[in-house]
């Protein structure tokens, strides 16, 4: 298995990867995840008796964001590395999660072992402004990357329909992450003191619209709210000043980095979740509030809208009135955000990791078989 990010690096596709890891580990396969270190060292762990972790470093500077320098750092490690591998052991199937970098290198060596591409978000073309330039660059190979693979999966049905712009006649999967039901107890009990607690798990980063979540709650600063931000990112001073200069830093609590057994917690003493993305995948941190029985407010955008059946409300990108207004709605309502919660709980217990894992090992085996 190949992901160039894996926690604490990187967002929900190195989540996803662990918990998939998990999976194979409870199944008895074997399994070696190449990765990356955060440090500037070698590392290794063990899941399980079967399951393999090596951490090549690539000099990384920030565990948030990834330079060109570091991606072709991984790239080229991971194929030295995967040589020395291939001389000890006798390998079934690659998976690669993303096009790029980690299906480039499952690309080169295609003629020794199948390999599955899992599309995450950004390594699809269209995905992510930022890489505008490098898509125009970079669509020819993905492409490439994609046809000579054994199968094709994304997340959701949105990132598969965004795939299918770039190569119409490429045969794509879906495999929505799962969620751990077990981590994340609803609180459908939770005694209000008055005021509504909205929480935001997410890395403070442009793509993911933070700052809209902010504006809408200085909309309703003679309301009683509170916004818990869950997470790390480089626009962290921009969000922060953003607030004292709307004059709500009192209303919004910047909690940075938190340990992943503690974020259960965090939803369980909050009353909604809002994700205010301008592109998404199948965000973890979704899964994880429709576990924690919370009602949501989400962008359209993505996977986002396939996992909103009655439990909480869509809204349209980039707009901060429309947040505030969705926001407006739950103030008074209790009876209705606890009714919401219910329903965000039903839908999380049909997304087991084992359905998750259980579907790959059905593509694994077919890639055998077929090669």
């Amino acid at each position: 298995m190949l992901n160039y990010e894996y926690p604490p690096l990187g967002g929900g596709g190195s989540n996803a990867c662990k918990y998939l890891l998990r999976e194979m580990a409870s199944k008895g396969l074997d399994v070696d995840l190449v990765t990356s270190s955060p440090s500037n060292n070698f590392e290794t762990e063990k899941i399980g008796d079967t399951v393999s972790i090596y951490k090549l470093p690539v000099n990384k500077k920030d565990i948030h964001y990834w330079t060109q320098r570091e991606i072709m750092s991984y790239s080229w490690k991971a194929k030295k590395f995967i040589d020395k591998l291939m001389k000890e052991k006798e390998y079934d199937v690659c998976h690669a999660f993303f096009s790029v970098p980690c299906g480039a290198v499952a690309y080169l060596f295609r003629k020794k072992i199948p390999y599955i591409v899992s599309l995450r978000g950004s390594d699809v073309p269209g995905f992510n402004k930022r890489f505008g330039i490098q898509y125009v660059f970079l669509k020819p190979l993905i492409k490439k990357i994609w046809a000579d693979a054994g199968a094709v999966v994304a997340n959701s049905q949105g990132l598969k329909e965004l795939a299918l712009d770039t190569s119409p006649s490429q045969e794509i999967g879906e495999i929505y992450n799962g969620i751990d039901i077990s981590e994340f107890e609803p609180n459908f009990d939770r005694t209000s003191d008055g005021e509504l607690k909205i929480v935001c798990v997410s890395r403070l980063i442009e793509r993911k619209g933070i700052n809209f979540l902010i504006e809408a709650i200085e909309k309703l600063k003679d309301k009683q709210i509170h916004l818990a931000l869950v997470g790390e990112g480089n626009q962290e001073d921009t969000l922060k000043k953003l607030a004292d200069d709307l004059k709500i830093s009192d209303n919004v609590d910047f909690k940075g980095y938190v340990d992943h057994d503690q974020i259960a917690e965090i939803y369980r003493n909050s009353d909604i979740f809002v994700l205010p993305s301008l592109n998404e995948g199948m965000s973890n941190a979704l899964l994880e509030a429709l576990a924690a029985g919370l009602p949501v407010i989400v962008t359209d955008t993505g996977g986002t809208s396939e996992l909103l059946n009655g439990n909480g409300v869509l809204i349209p990108m980039g707009d901060s009135d429309a947040i505030a207004e969705a926001i407006l709605e739950f103030v008074d309502d209790s009876g209705g955000r606890r009714q919401m919660g219910v329903r965000s709980r039903e839908i999380a217990e049909g997304m087991s990791w084992g359905r998750v894992g259980e579907s790959y090992v059905t593509i694994y085996e077919e890639c055998f078989i077929g090669r």
